[in-house]
């Protein structure tokens, strides 16, 4: 996409008046915040949005511009209105400047998509009529093999990857099913999703069951959109209304008390039908909502500190994300990444090392660390360049968007979606890239994939 697209000046508009009017934190923050809305209807829904220039991708909601966008800016930019609520009262002008400097990540973000973005130019398309049984078989495969990595030290990098690409397989296969009236297909997605749901319902992380439903909701709004629509936000709202209690009370008997993991469970789901239990559950979701939702009071303690207490880090971080990329076994003394990374944390004051808290950077957060607002808009930058370029080489491959993008892209590559930092994120985007040349060159000597893959088909997907 050119950068003479009038939709790169309108993005920036946002920002620039909240740096305009810096000297009125409430007004400014209130400007960044609603400039991300912005964004997100002028690339998504304008007259001049993306799509109307790639005319083929108007239902291609799992592409980065979508899909990344709408994950990644609506949990760093627009979840943070519950904390500038509670602290209204406070000294807002930290919080005005940070909401400012997450605005530019977003720009920055969506520029470095727009600009990689292209016309889908494989090859060859996998034929719909053919896709569900190859997605049954690779679903089968990779859920097989990530549990066989149990047994073998030092494969995560390579298990979670491939039980995310099970999962996306099954949901993808429930919803086609569905709109295609296949039962057998129905029944397959609906097991799979179910186990993989169950067993993120066990693990006392909130994260694991957001993703699980915000997969289906993508992946069903092409083919059932107003049902989507009038379902999804209000599914989203009760998920965010149970797990906050839900997830306390699963850590605390699972965790610290060691009590089986389905009794842990158990006792979380007893909580909600006992009205004795109400207010807690209430302070507990707005204790979430104003501090653990948003990474905007984290963010703040950050900009404080740094530079004024602590100078930027500048090319440190990437130094030590590129050590976290060599294998242990070839580098037997090599750091640990999570030491690495957590002591930007200590050193802001943010957690002790005796602690047991995880509270890890973000992309946004660690460009600034890097060197300020120039930090931000580079790295995001680059951040939505390399997201878009991987896409655009993962369909080329795959033969276009659903078995490129919506399967093997948000499956391998999921850690794009919110990001981490990037000791682990590019860890993560090394290991799914080489493990999704693997699964391309398997797939082709196999012959599985080339058994499904139509040239010179006209493409005209329902999705």
């Amino acid at each position: 996409m050119k950068l003479k697209h009038p939709s790169f000046v309108l993005i920036t508009m946002p920002w620039l008046f909240s740096v305009l009017f810096s000297n009125s934190p409430v007004l400014s923050y209130l400007i960044a915040w609603a400039g991300s809305f912005f964004i997100f209807y002028v690339t998504l829904s304008s007259p001049i949005s993306v799509y109307s220039v790639f005319k083929n991708d108007k239902n291609m909601y799992m592409r980065p511009i979508c899909m990344i966008q709408l994950v990644f800016a609506g949990f760093m930019c627009c979840t943070s209105i519950f904390y500038f609520i509670a602290h209204i009262e406070h000294d807002v002008m930290v919080i005005a400047n940070c909401q400012r400097l997450a605005l530019l990540g977003h720009i920055s973000l969506v520029s470095g998509i727009m600009i990689a973005m292209k016309e889908n130019k494989s090859k060859g398309h996998v034929d719909p009529r053919n896709l569900p049984l190859l997605l049954v078989k690779i679903c089968l495969v990779s859920l097989s093999l990530a549990l066989s990595l149990d047994y073998i030290p030092g494969l995560i990098q390579v298990k979670y990857p491939l039980l995310v690409l099970s999962a996306t397989c099954g949901s993808y296969l429930l919803i086609r099913g569905l709109f295609q009236g296949s039962f057998k297909y129905v029944l397959f997605g609906t097991v799979i999703y179910l186990a993989n749901f169950i067993n993120a319902t066990l693990t006392g992380f909130k994260e694991g069951i957001i993703v699980q439903l915000i997969s289906l909701i993508f992946i069903a709004l092409p083919m059932y959109k107003k049902t989507v629509l009038a379902l999804g936000l209000p599914c989203i709202c009760l998920m965010l209304y149970i797990l906050p209690t839900y997830t306390i009370i699963v850590r605390e008997q699972a965790w610290v008390k060691g009590k089986p993991k389905e009794s842990a469970r158990e006792q979380a789901y007893e909580t909600f039908f006992d009205e004795r239990n109400e207010n807690i559950i209430d302070q507990n979701n707005w204790k979430f909502l104003t501090d653990r939702f948003s990474e905007i009071g984290m963010f703040s303690i950050y900009v404080t500190h740094v530079p004024k207490s602590h100078e930027f880090y500048g090319l440190e971080i990437i130094y030590d994300a590129c050590l976290a990329v060599i294998p242990r076994i070839f580098w037997a003394e090599k750091p640990s990444t999570e030491v690495l990374s957590m002591q930007r944390v200590y050193d802001s004051g943010i957690a002790k090392k005796s602690s047991s808290i995880s509270a890890k950077t973000r992309p946004i957060v660690d460009g600034y660390l890097i060197y300020g607002g120039l930090g931000i808009f580079i790295s995001m930058f680059l951040y939505g360049i390399i997201t878009q370029s991987i896409c655009n080489k993962v369909e080329s491959l795959f033969g276009g968007y659903e078995m490129g993008c919506i399967i093997i892209f948000n499956s391998l590559f999921q850690q794009l979606w919110r990001g981490n930092n990037f000791e682990f994120l590019i860890n993560n985007i090394v290991y799914a890239y080489l493990l999704m040349i693997v699964i391309y060159k398997i797939m082709r000597v196999t012959n599985c994939f080339s058994s499904a893959l139509v040239h010179d088909y006209t493409y005209n997907s329902s999705i």
